[in-house]
């Protein structure tokens, strides 16, 4: 069959070829992505006032989100509230502090937004005590923990670089 110039026109017009994908928007996306995970990957880490040293441990697993209390000479503050002081631990009889015990049952039923419901559905209670705060002493606040419903308690550590 015989070529006209209309077939070569057509054939010329109907032969582009389609764009290929552009990889610049694909690897802008990705970058985004990345970043955003680099940012929000990172653990919580939690930092102890300054009137507090903490003992010192070679520890492997990061800290998850749990309620906090903090165990000072001047008193004892349970997520960010003070709720007794220290003669008052120490004068208290039995095992149990009250006001401790009752600041974790109100966190327990507090719950505010996505950050404080993991910690008020959570079972698990971290304790940041001066290390020379007397065993005694702890283990009433670890009572009164055990007794408002929290059976995990984890005493917070500096972590040190691995022996050996």
């Amino acid at each position: 069959m015989k070529s006209t110039r209309r077939m070569k026109r057509m054939a010329r017009n109907h032969s582009k070829k389609i764009p290929g994908m552009s990889l610049t928007s694909l690897m802008d996306v990705f970058t985004i992505l990345v970043f955003f995970l680099l940012v929000n990957s990172g653990s919580e880490v939690l930092e102890p006032p300054k009137k507090i040293t903490l003992p010192d441990s070679v520890v492997e697993t990061k800290p998850r989100e749990t309620a906090t209390i903090v165990v000072s000479d001047e008193g004892v503050i349970v997520q960010g509230e003070m709720v007794t002081t220290m003669a008052e631990v120490v004068a208290a009889q039995g095992e149990t502090i009250a006001p401790v015990t009752e600041r974790l049952q109100a966190i327990k039923g507090a719950v505010i937004g996505a950050s404080t419901k993991a910690v008020a559905e959570s079972t698990e209670v971290t304790i940041l005590s001066h290390k020379t705060i007397p065993f005694k002493v702890l283990r009433k606040i670890m009572s009164s923990c055990t007794y408002a419903g929290y059976d995990k308690i984890s005493l917070a550590v500096l972590q040190k670089a691995k022996q050996g």
